[in-house]
């Protein structure tokens, strides 16, 4: 029987905040996640109360269902809030935000003066005429300002989003284009890796692009001229005096964010997410799946590109401090975050799985080199975790920490599965099911398969953060084609996928990457593990090419100090292949590349790639 890398002790298990809301609920822990999908109706009615949400309940039901059609779920008809407000509870000397940038300088905001900048920025939105539904766009670095315009757009009811100062000229008009935001909030420049990039040219082309806007506000990062266009940060915001926060009650469905998908063609999805449901289900990630406490002190590496970004951001709702970085997370060198945890007394690290992959192939100990004794919680997500990246963390960072690999994505902003502070860690798999998700594994005719068998990933029941819709989708037709029409009554995204005996998860990648040689599907995941268990190989990525009535598999690899590719070590590879996964999935071609291309948050492109190499548009 496989043994956990870490286990709760029986009293580590009693104290966590999923064990008390088990109690409230009237439930054994160990039934705690099949009560919350039997009984949904009551547990989102205890999420609500549990947790004190702000706001007006209202008399009607917690949801109200519509057999066989998850989208039409009502979630709280009758209630009102304002996300901001809940978010917002604490006002106070202790610090909300601490910002650490590359060049350590950090600025710290309390919760007093996080409000009044709030108080600011609402009174500046309301005096450029933003109402209710219209649209606030930020392309800014992960930094305090960028959270509290997101607050005070909520106050009012505005719609917030943002991308990240890296993105593209055309990436940010192809999204912020379609949802015509009437103030954009920017920056001239931002820095990384030790570099300092200058964007003030792109600045001035997106602004020329977007004729919605009424206003720009510039956040300084790098002495120079503004834009003709455009008002300093300081001068929006001092125009105005600071006072109390005024939050308007919105219905449950507001929409709060428009975050994007990643898609490989034509111009990215605009998915829009309701505030009510946000709200909930980042309490019940962040107090329950994460034992975030107030005064705890959370950390996620995300730019404001990422809908990670969003989900820290929900740690204030925790009454957390959350701490901020923008820059390289290998600048100076890779104890950067490590540095962050002890300086700033982090209790929960967030990172992307090849961050923890790269510090194991850097040959780095955390152990050695830092206290971590105020760290008790590890987040991966961004890719699948592998078993060794598990154990590396367990005996280089630290033994006694919960390690929680989590997955969900940009469509829900949030997860489906993800980690347990009551429950024990095995090496390679996901704890288990997020509470008020029924998820399952079925095959291609949407029948659950056996335990250790691989299939697409589903939820087979409504959660309040499934999203509104897409903009400019009036009759929902491309959000119903994306989500729910592979498998009727359930929610698909396209996560290849097993549960384990253990209750567990492991995503093998997504679906729509799979490698399908001779009909037999297999995530892309498994070859990662074997491949980049060579130590000549750094990183590798690998896609099914369509070739001559079949699929071929290409295997792509940096190989380690760039050494060249010989004969020996692509036979190495292919029986390495053939023997932890299958004939069938033998490298029909192998070729070494200088590097591989990613997202910010560590993703590889696989599909991109497969549309290069088939010529796709």
């Amino acid at each position: 029987m496989e043994q956990p890398l870490w286990a709760p002790s029986p009293s580590q298990a009693h104290a966590t905040q999923m064990a008390a809301f088990a109690d409230t609920a009237g439930c054994p822990l160990d039934e705690l996640h099949q009560w919350s999908v039997n009984h949904q109706e009551d547990f989102w009615d205890l999420v609500w109360s549990h947790f004190g949400i702000m706001g007006h309940r209202g008399d009607g039901p917690a949801m109200i269902q519509v057999e066989s059609d998850l989208a039409a779920t009502t979630f709280f008809p009758d209630a009102t809030l304002n996300y901001a407000e809940n978010l917002l509870q604490r006002n106070d000397h202790h610090p909300a935000l601490i910002f650490c940038g590359e060049d350590n300088a950090t600025r710290t905001l309390t919760w007093a003066q996080l409000h009044h900048l709030v108080s600011q920025l609402q009174q500046g939105l309301a005096a450029a005429g933003v109402k209710p539904g219209d649209r606030v766009a930020a392309w800014l670095p992960n930094i305090p300002e960028a959270y509290a315009v997101m607050l005070a757009c909520a106050s009012l009811g505005a719609v917030f989003s943002s991308v990240s100062p890296d993105f593209g000229t055309d990436a940010v008009i192809d999204r912020f284009g379609q949802i015509e935001p009437k103030v954009l909030f920017c920056t001239n420049g931002y820095q990384y890796g030790g570099t300092r990039f200058d964007v003030t040219d792109k600045v001035s082309q997106v602004i020329a692009a977007l004729p919605s806007l009424r206003q720009v506000v510039m956040v300084a990062d790098t002495q120079g001229d503004l834009p003709a266009e455009a008002l300093s940060f300081d001068d929006f915001c001092a125009a105005h005096p600071a006072q109390e926060v005024a939050f308007t009650p919105l219905p449950f469905d507001h929409p709060l964010y428009i975050l994007y998908s990643s898609g490989t063609t034509g111009a990215p999805k605009c998915i829009i997410h309701r505030a009510g449901g946000l709200l909930l289900k980042h309490l019940v990630e962040h107090r329950l799946h994460c034992d975030v406490r107030p005064l705890d002190r959370v950390f996620y590496f995300t730019t404001t590109g990422w809908m990670m970004w969003n989900w820290l951001a929900a740690g204030l709702a925790a009454q957390a401090t959350l701490i901020l970085y923008d820059g390289s997370p290998f600048y100076p060198d890779g104890q950067r975050l490590f540095d962050l945890v002890d300086a700033h007394q982090i209790t929960l690290l967030g990172v992307s799985a090849k961050f923890i992959d790269s510090v194991n192939s850097a040959e780095l100990r955390p152990i050695t080199a830092h206290r971590l004794e105020s760290l008790r919680t590890v987040c991966s997500t961004g890719s699948p975790l592998s078993a060794e990246g598990f154990r590396h963390v367990y005996t280089d960072w630290k033994p006694d920490l919960h390690v929680a690999s989590i997955s969900g994505g940009t469509d829900l902003c949030g997860c489906l599965v993800g980690g347990n502070p009551a429950a024990p860690v095995f090496a390679g798999q996901i704890q288990g099911a997020v509470l008020g998700q029924d998820m399952a594994v079925v095959d291609q005719e949407g029948h659950s398969v056996a335990p250790g068998q691989q299939g697409e990933l589903v939820c087979r029941s409504p959660f309040p953060t499934m999203p509104l819709g897409f903009w400019d989708d009036p009759e929902n037709l491309r959000y119903h084609e994306t989500y729910f029409a592979r498998f009727p009554g359930y929610w698909h995204q396209g996560d290849f996928a097993e549960q384990t005996p253990q209750g567990g998860f492991i995503i093998h990648g997504r679906s729509d990457a799979t490698l399908n040689p001779g009909g037999v599907r297999m995530g892309t995941a498994e070859i990662y593990r074997i491949v980049e268990a060579f130590t000549e190989v750094t990183e590798s990525l690998v896609i099914g090419q369509q070739w001559e009535g079949d699929v071929r598999v290409v295997l792509f690899v940096v190989t380690a100090n760039q050494a060249a590719l010989d004969d020996d070590l692509i036979q190495r590879l292919r029986t390495a292949v053939r023997t932890g996964a299958s004939p069938r999935h033998v490298p029909a071609i192998v070729i070494s590349v200088p590097d591989l291309p990613r997202t910010r948050s560590g993703k590889l492109v696989e599909l991109a790639v497969r549309n290069v190499v088939e010529n796709r548009p």
